[in-house]
């Protein structure tokens, strides 16, 4: 999940800071697996396997009703699917609808307090492969916790991720009905700008360092699907760090920032508007994008591809 003051772009960290968080993380669990009630995982209601987008099986009541969510987007698809009541926590990031501000917090999406969340006794945690550890992931199956995970790394993985937490969460039937009308959104799209000259775009994560998509992500998909043609979509990473002179030399008509919710997009925008040199700039094409709606593989993912859709060909989208 390509999200930096409200869970963006990880940084990496060093080995040997990674080992000493390995180490404080086996050691919580033990602690935790210490102060779990016997019998507390057996459970009375009738329960269900299952097999999530990791291939792995999980095992959680037919209806759960105390669901943790890991992710923003792991909550708005709750919600979209009508069953936010059964939230019992959520990140410090999961701020859509109004009704998850509501909601515990069980801490940020790569630094989860695994006793909070334990506390909750939730009976389903969802977690997504897009900005969830997988330490932390396993640190809350060795606490007993069932943790279905999706793996939304494009347009078509997010529909499916809809569907199957429609499943596990008992709502198949308002998942189909999301994910169809979703879907049939984004075909209109594709209609709208079948035949037309892909425009070069130069997307914007993050400004300074410059981050920008790379191959084998959501958003280099949004971009092809609404009908244009990233300028870094062969970055073999999902996210590097990209020069400025770089991409003005790969020449982008369209210059899209991401808004992270900041006050300071104007100046942002000031900042590349400034580099007069690149004909894109010359011609008024950057503009920024509501960065919500473009990087969370929710239900609002849709509504990323027609922003960018209306940025690349204003002519046809509207």
């Amino acid at each position: 999940m390509p999200r930096r003051s409200r869970g963006a772009t990880a940084v990496r960290r060093s080995g040997a800071g990674r080992a000493q968080d390995s180490l404080r993380l086996l050691t919580v669990v033990a602690t935790l697996l210490l102060a779990i009630p016997a019998g507390l995982e057996a459970g009375t209601t009738a329960a269900r396997e299952t097999t999530d987008m990791r291939g792995q099986r999980v095992v959680a009541p037919a209806r759960p009703a105390r669901i943790v969510s890991l992710a923003p987007s792991m909550t708005e698809i709750v919600f979209a699917l009508g069953a936010g009541d059964r939230l019992v926590g959520v990140t410090d990031y999961c701020d859509f609808p109004d009704e998850a501000k509501k909601k515990p917090r069980i801490g940020g999406i790569y630094t989860p307090n695994l006793e909070a969340i334990l506390n909750l006794g939730p009976d389903l945690v969802l977690a997504t492969s897009e900005g969830n550890r997988e330490e932390h992931v396993r640190a809350l199956e060795e606490l007993r916790l069932p943790v279905f995970v999706v793996r939304p790394v494009d347009f078509a993985s997010v529909l499916e991720s809809i569907t199957r937490v429609g499943e596990v969460l008992d709502r198949a039937v308002e998942a189909r009905r999301l994910v169809a009308d979703m879907q049939g959104r984004a075909d209109a799209i594709a209609r709208a700008v079948a035949g037309l000259r892909r425009p070069r775009v130069l997307y914007v994560l993050w400004g300074n360092p410059l981050i920008v998509p790379g191959r084998d992500t959501l958003i280099t998909d949004l971009i092809r699907r609404a009908g244009g043609d990233s300028i870094t979509a062969a970055e073999a990473l999902p996210y590097p760090r990209f020069s400025v002179e770089e991409a003005v030399a790969r020449d982008p008509e369209w210059i899209i920032l991401a808004q992270h919710g900041e006050a300071s997009v104007d100046q942002r925008l000031r900042e590349w508007e400034a580099l007069t040199l690149l004909p894109a700039v010359r011609k008024s094409h950057v503009r920024p994008v509501d960065g919500d709606l473009v990087h969370r593989p929710g239900p609002r993912v849709v509504d990323g591809l027609a922003a960018i859709a209306r940025i690349v060909h204003p002519e046809r989208v509207r």
